[in-house]
Formats: C-alpha cells, structure tokens, sequence
C-alpha cells in the first residue's frame, strides 16, 4: 500500500509539474500527456526499460520512441523525475534560451532516441533501430509508444506489416488508446477501431491493460515476449486524466485553460497562485 501511495504521490506532482510548465511557456498538449503518464513513469522508474544513468548511449540500452511526440512535455516530466535531465531544463520550455520544445528532440537531448512530432514515424523508426540490434546481436529492446488517432497515419501500417516479417521480438508498441485525436473521437472518424484483430492479422502478438494501472502495465511489459512476434500492448487510457473538465473531452486536445477553468485546474493538481507566477 505504501508503495502505491508513494506512486501516486509522484504522478500528481508530474501532472502539476507538466501543468505549470506547460502554462508558463503558453501552449501545450496537456490532455495527452496525462493519457500517457503513468505508462511512461513505469518504463523509467519501474525497471522495464534497461539503462545506465550515467551512460545515455550505452550500446545494450533499450531504447524509447514517442512517437506520439505531441506528449513531449510528460517524457521529459519523467525524465527529469528521473534525474536523467536537469530541472532547469525542463522549466525552460517555450522560454528564453530554451533548452528543451514540446516534443522530443535528438539534438536538445541525449535521452531521446528519435526526433518526432510529425505522426506516424516511431513505429517506422523503432523497427529499424529493433532491425538493427537484432543483427548486432544485442539483448537491448526497442518499445515504440503511439496514440491512436495517429494510427490513421498509412506509415504506421506499413511497418506494422513489415515487422513481423522480420521477426524482430524486440520491439513492443505501446497504444495510448485514450479514444479521442485532434477535433473528435476516433470512432467517430474512421468507424470501429478493432485494434486487436488488426495488428493479430499481421502477425503480432498482442495484449491489452489498463493504461493508468502503474502495477497491471508493469506486468505485462515484463512478460515474456513469444519468439519471432513483435509485441502490441493496447493501453486503455483516460485523455486528460486527473483533471475532471479535461477527461474524456476532445474540446481539449491543443489548450490552456480560462480564467474560470484555471480553478479547476488549480484545484485539483494543488497548485498555487505564486507557482504560477
């Protein structure tokens, strides 16, 4: 119990610390930030992914795609939670000299494996990275998170074609099946989403979780992968999580909140007038 209390505890301050940053710097994607968080705290703090902190570019690292790369502001939350980055760095989004933007970059990070933003390319880029460690024959696996509105994008699908073909039971996608994309809910624009029979197929093997269960996500990430199959774990999330105005709201997807709306926000994520300031 304690230990759940304790992960909790730093979710909150996460999606407080994703807040304030986010409103500080004028623009950010919170609602799918807070749809991916608890999946991206698990990797980093919960001994999924492998990795030296003292060492970013260790050959035998398992490497992280965002490919949903819209959510930037919760990897490098997680990051600098982490203590993988600095804490200036990451205050520093959107202001002055800024070190960090709102969607993750190779060349302002060491910690990021693949500059995205433009959907639709993690999973292309994660297959090659998986591609390439299998023939350096590397232990290290390659996990490639996306959301599900950019599952519209034809890039997604011609890797996940391809990569069964090349047998490469390294790699593990991440859905962030929070329902919702840019203007309305998936369903709504491309018709029922089936994502399970879909990717089963082509031949991955696929499992499904609660997105927002910490302890249910690490056990299934922490499964044995089946040889020759890449992995898909469809993650059922919330978009805009903990923050009731946002949940399940498309209206949310690229804002900030009003003058009125900004008590809610305050509210709940406990944050104060001078830590807005």
């Amino acid at each position: 119990m304690a230990n759940t209390v304790e992960v909790e505890k730093d979710l909150l301050e996460l999606r407080k610390q994703i807040f304030i940053t986010g409103y500080k710097g004028g623009m950010a994607h919170l609602a799918s930030c807070y749809s991916s968080l608890e999946m991206i705290y698990a990797l980093y703090q919960k001994g999924i992914l492998r990795y030296d902190p003292q060492n970013p570019k260790w050959n035998d690292r398992d490497r992280f795609v965002l490919s949903k790369g819209h959510a930037g502001l919760a990897l490098y939350a997680v990051l600098c939670r982490a203590g993988l980055i600095k804490e200036s760095a990451y205050a520093s989004y959107l202001q002055e000299n800024a070190e960090i933007g709102g969607e993750p970059c190779m060349r302002d990070c060491a910690w990021v494996e693949a500059t995205t933003g433009s959907l639709g390319h993690g999973l292309s880029m994660g297959l090659g990275i998986a591609m390439a460690l299998k023939m350096n024959h590397s232990p290290a696996k390659v996990y490639v998170m996306l959301g599900d509105g950019e599952c519209q994008e034809g890039t997604v699908w011609e890797a996940v074609m391809t990569a069964p073909g090349f047998g490469v039971d390294n790699l593990v996608a991440i859905l962030d099946s929070n329902r919702i994309q840019k203007m309305d809910f998936v369903d709504k624009t491309i018709g029922e989403t089936r994502w399970k029979e879909k990717w089963e197929s082509f031949g991955w093997d696929v499992k499904e979780v609660d997105g927002h269960d910490v302890e249910a996500f690490c056990d299934v990430m922490k499964q044995d992968l089946v040889k020759g199959k890449p992995r898909l774990v469809i993650a059922h999330t919330i978009k805009g999580k903990g923050v009731s105005i946002m949940e399940n709201n498309p209206n949310w997807h690229f804002r900030l909140p009003g003058r009125k709306e900004l008590k809610v926000f305050k509210e709940e994520l406990g944050i104060s007038d001078s830590e807005l300031e």
